[in-house]
């Protein structure tokens, strides 16, 4: 039996977020003024999205003064043509994060609420209905994550370490890999994991 959230009106990019894999590359830069990355097909390394924070000038003037995880976001994961397959938002916050992931046509697929004091970081994934559907927690230090359903049953897992392509990987510091379980459908639920993940690093990791 497979794991679905909500799969949207346009299926959350089906045609390129259907991968139970992928490989995340975060672009570095000197002040950070914004975050990007680009989701790579795990197999191939082919580029399937990019993922870009929408930021004003003046937003980008409060990161050099302003603790980042406390100023709001918008980031759009886009196809090679440039349509919107996924929007992360989330507004202003001082003790904890509530994400939400919109489709393509704005509407809610899935919503992150960032749990206070626990031990290496952790999520409720809820539902647009508000219903807890998984969790994502733990260890920022170490990027071992795993996706937890509310019955307990791991979903997938977000690390620095994978043997998927006959060899291990080790990534950087900045990238790494979000695998998904075969009880996960690839094309409803996995664009939400992989928003989840994303946040990972906007929410937690950054300063």
């Amino acid at each position: 039996m497979t794991t679905t959230l909500q799969s949207g009106s346009r299926g959350a990019g089906k045609l390129v977020l259907d991968r139970r894999t992928y490989f995340i590359k975060e672009h570095i830069g000197t002040f950070k003024l914004h975050e990007a990355y680009d989701i790579l097909d795990a197999e191939s390394g082919g580029i399937l999205a990019t993922a870009r924070e929408e930021a004003s000038f003046l937003k980008k003037l409060l990161k050099l003064a302003v603790n980042k995880r406390m100023l709001p976001f918008t980031v759009h994961l886009r196809d090679g043509s440039g349509e919107v397959l996924l929007t992360i938002t989330r507004g202003f916050t001082i003790l904890r994060s509530r994400v939400e992931v919109l489709d393509a046509d704005g509407q809610v697929l899935g919503t992150f609420k960032q749990k206070l004091l626990s031990i290496g970081g952790k999520f409720d994934i809820l539902s647009p209905d508000n219903v807890l559907i998984a969790q994502l927690k733990g260890n920022l230090i170490g990027w071992d994550f795993k996706f937890v359903a509310a019955s307990g049953k791991e979903l997938g897992s977000v690390t620095k370490k994978w043997s998927g392509i006959g060899r291990e990987l080790f990534t950087s510091a900045d990238n790494y890999v979000v695998a998904m379980s075969d009880d996960v459908d690839p094309v409803a639920t996995g664009p939400v994991l992989l928003a989840a993940a994303l946040c990972i690093d906007m929410v937690l990791k950054e300063k």
